[in-house]
């Protein structure tokens, strides 16, 4: 995959010089994830949702707590039935909130790469509309070990984000 970019890079650059100058661009993706006004949204969005959820675990885990230092605290005076019952209690709520704690965790990492997914398509919208009101001949993204600051569209992307978002 990287030859066969590279070689079109080179064909570009060879029929490019050629012709007429070519316009080139680089865009830090990175950088616009971290700083796009939608990643704020998102992540808001992602706390909302889930903070209700992530409290009832944490007071799981209180509860959980709060029984393993009675039955270290009272085994002694306990009766066998009663022992064995709150260890199976404590057992059973342990279980659960390992259940608990693992559907929350899948149900928030498919939702994040949901919100994730959503937002890499608008940067890439936004990227393209760059593109085409500058007469960009070719934007590139990953892959770029250097870029002159004059050709780092970053910022300009950040703005068309920015206005996309109103």
């Amino acid at each position: 995959m990287k030859n066969k970019i590279s070689l079109f890079l080179m064909l570009m650059l060879v029929a490019g010089a050629s012709h007429a100058e070519l316009k080139i661009g680089f865009v830090n993706v990175a950088k616009v994830l971290e700083k796009a006004p939608q990643a704020a949204k998102a992540k808001s969005r992602l706390e909302t949702e889930f903070s209700p959820r992530d409290k009832a675990l944490n007071s799981q885990m209180k509860e959980i707590k709060s029984m393993e230092e009675r039955m270290s605290r009272d085994s002694s005076v306990m009766g066998d039935e009663e022992r064995r019952r709150l260890e199976k209690d404590i057992l059973d709520k342990k279980r659960d909130a390992a259940r608990a704690q693992q559907e929350f965790q899948e149900d928030f990492n498919m939702r994040r790469n949901e919100e994730l997914g959503n937002l890499q398509k608008r940067i890439v919208e936004a990227v393209r509309a760059l593109a085409k009101e500058e007469s960009f001949d070719l934007l590139l993204t990953d892959g770029v070990i250097y870029a002159n600051d004059e050709i780092d569209v970053t910022a300009r992307v950040q703005q068309k984000l920015e206005t996309l978002a109103q």
